[in-house]
């Protein structure tokens, strides 16, 4: 090989090695791309007029597991069973709310189809009526609709739909910093929106808000709550350039970390390409000397 193409094509991978360098960068940034959603105000912020509505973020607050509940089967259960293997989704309803209750399942149900983890299997999701008045058979009818949109197998086996006593709902609301304020005239209940993800030990790890909940923000939460027991080696790479902001209840990217990858990427694809020109030099100095 001369000189001068031996030179052209150093140019051309190298050209190549950086293209791909900032395309993997573009890819890590862009990734899973958030959505925007609806968006309840930021953590700590209550509605006005409803002082006693809101959902305080009490970030590493051990949920009591000894809180005793019903399943949607009737069967008496305790938090505690549900610990101990996989992340879990809380969400808090009642299940005879007329509207934003069935927002918030709604919400929760499109993430959960957006992803490829399964319940049962991946996490677990516990939706608990605050409503000491719903039974099992409310629960029943509600988990059958949800797992009617839902459509994934063995989803029955991981989402949970319990029912309780007022002393285990306001124990379990305490914990995680659930506030809402019955109303006597509508004979219904003011409250916020948003779910909540815990540790599979049931300690509180992240909150989001609203009913709109982005898939990309909900599997890297299950993932950094399982401690990287679940997901892949991208995701692990995603969890390294972004970072779960409290405030927002949102994932952002960090910048800085997005540059040292995009970095690296670039150190490597030069390094390989490097590696490939010598063993081309190489060869063609032994076939050079062969046929002297």
């Amino acid at each position: 090989m001369s000189g001068r193409n031996h030179n052209s094509e150093f140019g051309i991978l190298f050209a190549f090695a950086l293209g791909l360098a900032f395309a993997s960068t573009a890819f890590a940034q862009n990734m899973y791309s958030g959505g925007g959603g609806i968006m309840a105000p930021s953590a700590n912020v209550k509605p006005p007029g409803l002082t006693n509505v809101g959902l305080e973020q009490r970030l590493n607050a051990q949920v009591p597991a000894d809180l005793a509940f019903r399943d949607e089967t009737g069967k008496p259960v305790k938090l505690g069973e549900y610990f101990g293997k996989r992340p879990l989704i809380l969400s808090l309803v009642y299940f005879r709310c007329p509207m934003l209750c069935n927002e918030v399942l709604a919400g929760v149900e499109g993430s959960l189809k957006a992803i490829s983890f399964n319940p049962g299997q991946d996490f677990d999701v516990l939706t608990v009526s605050f409503d000491p008045k719903d039974t099992p058979e409310s629960a029943t009818e509600k988990k059958a609709e949800m797992l009617k949109h839902y459509k994934r197998d063995g989803a029955a086996g991981g989402w949970h739909f319990l029912t309780g006593s007022q002393e285990s709902i306001d124990a379990l609301t305490k914990a995680v910093g659930f506030q809402y304020q019955y109303d006597n005239t509508t004979d219904q209940f003011a409250h916020t929106t948003g779910l909540m993800i815990l540790t599979p030990d049931g300690k509180v790890a992240q909150y989001y808000y609203g009913v709109n909940f982005p898939p990309r923000d909900v599997r890297l939460g299950l993932i950094q709550a399982s401690q990287g027991k679940i997901g892949t080696l991208a995701d692990q790479v995603l969890l390294y350039c972004y970072h779960y902001d409290p405030k927002t209840g949102k994932y952002s990217a960090m910048i800085n970390r997005i540059i040292q990858l995009g970095g690296g990427l670039t150190i490597l694809s030069i390094g390989a390409v490097v590696l490939v020109l010598l063993r081309r030099g190489s060869d063609s100095e032994l076939r050079g000397h062969g046929r002297a």
